[in-house]
């Protein structure tokens, strides 16, 4: 069948899908181009299929291909942010990363040599899970290519600052503490978003806090709000190389049930998405989407917030490639939002003074 894709700017985009209907064809993610059919990548997106990390329920290796499919109805111009990030940069999808199911260090070893590869000529990858063990090598990758240890920001019901399972240094729960140990992330700019649940003791807090961690619980986000949130976020990291992880167990189940080990009281989907997008301008490196597992999802609830997770990492990683200064652009419909409010009030304040 022939491809009829949407060109701008020298790049090759999506399938178009006023010519193509969306549910034909295959699911590449956003039906954006193979990464063999363009000459360079800016952006690319990779699957890692691997779950043998996971400590409750299993199936996250589905995820990448669960994701793909929900993001078939994703469009090429982002409001949001008033960009097109297909039009900015090359995006194109590098399939999955062929892993050892049976062995978590061969598969870790494997998971951070692809990435190498796939960066060498410059371009950011975007990488949809599998589970939570694969973040550990692929920001070994990312603080390689940066030459520096990297700020990380982690979306995530759980800490995954845990020093092993059944004598096990290498699972989805232990990922950040050995990247710490191994010195590839920048201490002071480094936390968890959306955290909550039940823990082992309150030594894991201690520990989080001893390796340098903040924490923004999905409680603060409630009481906050997203502008705050962000403005805290925004000062911890500055302009630092940035990773962003994100489990997504952070939303809630209500957001979220496909996902290997859910709690109660997470964010909203919503929030999720506005926090992405208040970080304008920020230096993102590199990013994750991790722990989908379709077997538990509905109505590809889970697979579609993932989808549109991973549209605002790229459009993030696209508007970093205009020239000028993006920090004081609009940053979400929140901003906007509160940038209406503020004019209305100000005409308001206005008009009360003519009237005086």
């Amino acid at each position: 069948m022939e491809e009829l894709r949407i060109e701008a700017n020298g790049n090759l985009g999506p399938i178009d899908s006023s010519r193509i209907p969306r549910y034909a064809g295959a699911a590449t993610y956003a039906r954006l181009p193979r990464l063999d059919q363009v000459s360079k990548a800016d952006v690319t997106v990779v699957g890692v299929p691997f779950d043998s990390g996971v400590s409750y329920r299993p199936g996250a290796r589905f995820g990448a291909n669960h994701v793909r499919e929900a993001s078939r109805l994703l469009r090429p111009y982002n409001p949001a942010w008033d960009v097109s990030p297909f039009e900015n940069i090359q995006v194109a999808d590098a399939g999955d990363m062929a892993v050892n199911p049976f062995n978590i260090n061969e598969a870790i070893e494997t998971v951070q040599q692809n990435a190498l590869d796939l960066t060498a000529n410059g371009s950011k990858l975007v990488t949809l899970g599998g589970d939570h063990t694969i973040a550990l090598p692929l920001l070994r990758a990312a603080a390689e290519r940066a030459g520096e240890p990297i700020a990380m920001l982690h979306f995530d019901a759980h800490l995954d600052t845990w020093d092993t399972y059944f004598g096990a240094e290498y699972t989805h729960g232990t990922p950040f503490r050995r990247a710490v140990e191994e010195g590839i992330l920048d201490t002071e700019a480094i936390s968890h978003v959306g955290t909550r649940g039940p823990l082992y003791g309150k030594k894991d807090l201690d520990d989080d806090h001893r390796f340098g961690f903040g924490i923004v619980t999905s409680a603060d986000v409630y009481y906050q709000g997203v502008l705050e949130t962000v403005a805290k976020i925004r000062d911890r990291i500055g302009n630092r190389p940035l990773y962003i992880s994100v489990d997504i167990d952070v939303l809630d189940p209500a957001h979220a049930p496909g996902t290997g080990t859910p709690e109660a009281g997470g964010i909203t989907s919503r929030e999720l998405l506005e926090i992405i997008r208040g970080f304008r301008g920020m230096n993102l490196v590199g990013a994750d989407i991790v722990e989908v597992a379709p077997a538990y999802d509905h109505a590809e609830i889970t697979g579609v917030a993932g989808s549109h997770v991973a549209y605002e990492l790229v459009t993030l990683m696209a508007d970093n490639a205009v020239e000028g200064d993006r920090l004081g652009a609009p940053n979400g419909y929140a901003q906007q939002a509160l940038g209406a409010r503020i004019a209305e009030l100000a005409q308001a304040t206005g008009a009360a003074g003519d009237q005086r």
